[in-house]
C-alpha cells in the first residue's frame, strides 16, 4: 500500500479514520470514499472477489475509473476498507458482569457469522496487524473481555490472535466444503464408502474405528463443530489462567502429554 506523510497511512485509510480534512464550503460530492467502498463490496458478494476491480466499481458507480484515485490510490486499499465495511463493527458487550469466557465466546461467534456472510472476505490474504476502524475495534473488544484477567498484556494479545485466526481458518473451511459440496449428508455418506473401499483396517485401525461407529456417515453441521473447537480453546485458556492464577505455569519444557 502507498503510504503518505502523517500517520504513515494512506490516504484513504486516513479518510475512513476521519482524519482526512473536509471542506467547509462547496457544493456536496457526488463520488465519496463510502459509496466506493460499498459498491466494491456489493460487487463482490454478487460476483466474487475477482470481478472486483477498479474499473467495474467505477462502472458501478457510473464514474470514470480516474475519479475513483482521488479516493483510493490503489486496489488493495479498496480491498482492506471492504473487509472493514463487510465486518462491519464488534458486538457490543452483553453486560457489565459478562465475564472473560462469556465474552470472548460472543466475540468469537459474532465473528464468525461475519465471516460466513462474507465470504469473498476471506480471500483476501492478511498482510500484518489490523490498521481499519472496524477491524482495530474487534481487537479492543476482544482485549477488553481479558481485561479483568490475570493475563500478561502479551497473553491477552496471543489470546485474541489464538481467537481470530479459529474462527477464520473454521469460516474458510466451511465456505470451501460447502462450495464443493462436502457438507451433506450424501457427501459425507459416499466419503465413508469410498475409504472403506480404499483403506484397510490394519493399516488405518484408528480410521476403521470410526467409520465402523458411523462417524462420518452424516455431516454435523458447523456450528456444532466450531462451538466443539472454540470450547476446547476456551478451556485451555481457563487452564492457561489456572496455572497464572497460582503461580504454577509450566514452561514449554515441563509439559508433558
Amino acid at each position: 500500500m502507498k503510504r503518505q506523510a502523517g500517520t504513515g497511512l494512506p490516504a484513504s485509510f486516513e479518510a475512513a479514520w476521519g482524519l482526512q480534512p473536509r471542506p467547509a464550503k462547496g457544493p456536496k460530492p457526488t463520488l465519496t470514499l463510502e459509496r466506493i467502498v460499498d459498491a466494491g463490496v456489493r460487487i463482490a458478494a454478487s460476483e466474487g472477489l475477482a470481478a472486483v476491480s477498479m474499473a467495474r466499481v467505477a462502472r458501478e458507480l457510473d464514474a470514470s475509473t480516474m475519479a475513483l484515485y482521488r479516493y483510493v490510490a490503489a486496489k488493495d486499499e479498496l480491498l482492506a476498507l471492504m473487509v472493514d465495511t463487510a465486518l462491519g463493527p464488534p458486538p457490543n458487550p452483553a453486560d457489565r458482569d459478562e465475564g472473560w469466557r462469556e465474552g470472548l465466546r460472543r466475540w468469537a461467534w459474532s465473528c464468525r457469522e461475519r465471516m460466513v456472510a462474507n465470504v469473498w472476505a476471506l480471500r483476501i490474504p492478511i498482510e500484518g496487524p489490523p490498521t481499519t476502524p472496524n477491524q482495530v475495534a474487534w481487537l479492543e473488544a476482544a482485549l477488553w473481555t481479558l481485561r479483568d484477567t490475570a493475563l500478561s498484556e502479551e497473553d491477552k494479545a496471543s489470546v485474541v490472535l489464538l481467537m481470530s485466526g479459529y474462527a477464520r481458518n473454521e469460516a474458510t473451511l466451511t465456505a470451501d466444503l460447502a462450495a464443493a459440496g462436502a457438507l451433506s449428508d450424501a457427501g459425507m455418506l459416499d466419503w465413508s464408502g469410498l475409504m472403506r473401499k480404499v483403506t484397510d483396517p490394519g493399516r488405518f485401525p484408528a480410521l476403521h474405528a470410526a467409520l465402523a461407529a458411523g462417524v462420518f456417515d452424516k455431516a454435523d453441521p458447523p456450528e456444532k463443530e466450531f462451538g466443539f473447537g472454540l470450547e476446547r480453546i476456551l478451556d485451555g485458556i481457563q487452564s492457561l489462567l489456572d496455572e497464572v492464577t497460582t503461580g504454577h505455569r509450566a514452561g514449554p519444557g515441563d509439559r508433558s502429554g
